[in-house]
């Protein structure tokens, strides 16, 4: 399908704007970019959204209602394990808990390079653990609390699955991966297909795993969770890719390895978008669209558990 003609636009104002790569700047000018492309999205509001940290990890928690024994979402966001915060997945945080109407708690993950490789993992495992461990506190349902992230976010909530089924616990009902980054080698047709100029690069996903890896050895499935040896036993799975988008290949793999390991699992490519496109609510149809799909997805995952 030919890229979206209002994806199309904004790829054209954004090369006609010029200016430096994410991976041409330092960390931190990388991840103030990052923010500005991340904050036109109109505010939903919620019943109440708070902030907190838990174990050195600061979270902020979204509630659609003030009931309690709601479902919740533990919710990782992407940015290459380099860039993007609490500040930069607000809105989608805010979507996801009002129309899957559940408690959605993000994790400010500690970030690349100053922190590489497992620090981003470890971070997201451990408030995972604690949100289990204080559901009845925050008003969650311990039996149905589910993962998501988007890009690295998606990695991270595929390794934070892996290792909770390789432990015996913290139990969840679902994972949502949204383009998740899922395998090390950058070797498929779609990174080359989308090589460059829809927005993630091949070659600023390679910096990402660089700035995230550096010198370890990249066949760690709690890297490439595509490497695991067995995927039985892991919660089901909503799996959502872009057409271009050079994560698309290996997003879909990964979906179709859960399935032959006879875990549930939803694979859904939305043609003619870009990696992002999930944030893009406010311009793009199917932006709202690809939310409300996890969000119903995430409800069936919950009446299941």
């Amino acid at each position: 399908m030919p890229l979206d003609p209002i994806v199309a636009s904004m790829l054209a104002q954004m090369a006609e704007a010029g200016g430096p790569a994410i991976e041409e700047l330092p960390p931190a000018g990388g991840r103030e970019l990052y923010r500005m492309m991340n904050a036109a999205n109109t505010l939903v509001d919620l019943a109440q959204v708070s902030d907190t940290v838990a174990q050195g990890i600061p979270l902020r928690i979204y509630r659609p209602t003030l009931d309690t024994q709601l479902p919740g979402l533990v919710y990782f966001h992407g940015g290459g394990w380099v860039i993007g915060d609490l500040e930069t997945h607000d809105n989608v945080c805010r979507h996801l808990a009002q129309q899957a109407n559940c408690v959605v708690v993000a994790v400010d993950y500690r970030l690349a390079p100053e922190h590489p490789f497992p620090a981003a993992l470890d971070d997201s495992f451990a408030a995972t653990c604690w949100v289990v461990d204080h559901a009845a506190e925050l008003g969650i349902d311990a039996a149905r609390i589910a993962v998501g992230g988007d890009s690295a976010g998606g990695n991270l909530a595929a390794t934070v699955c892996l290792k909770a089924n390789a432990l015996g616990a913290p139990k969840l009902a679902h994972q949502l991966l949204v383009y998740p980054a899922t395998d090390t080698a950058q070797d498929t047709p779609s990174y080359t297909e989308n090589k460059e100029g829809y927005s993630l690069s091949a070659a600023l996903m390679g910096w990402f795993w660089d700035q995230y890896i550096g010198d370890q050895p990249r066949d760690n499935p709690m890297m490439a969770p595509i490497l695991a040896s067995d995927l039985s036993g892991v919660p089901s799975a909503t799996v959502i890719t872009a057409e271009y988008d050079p994560l698309r290949d290996e997003g879909e793999a990964y979906g179709e390895r859960l399935k032959a390991a006879g875990v549930t699992t939803t694979i859904t490519r939305y043609d003619g978008m870009i990696h992002g496109f999930f944030h893009m609510q406010d311009a793009l149809a199917d932006g709202r669209a690809a939310l409300a799909m996890a969000a119903k997805e995430l409800q069936t995952a919950f009446q299941r558990s």
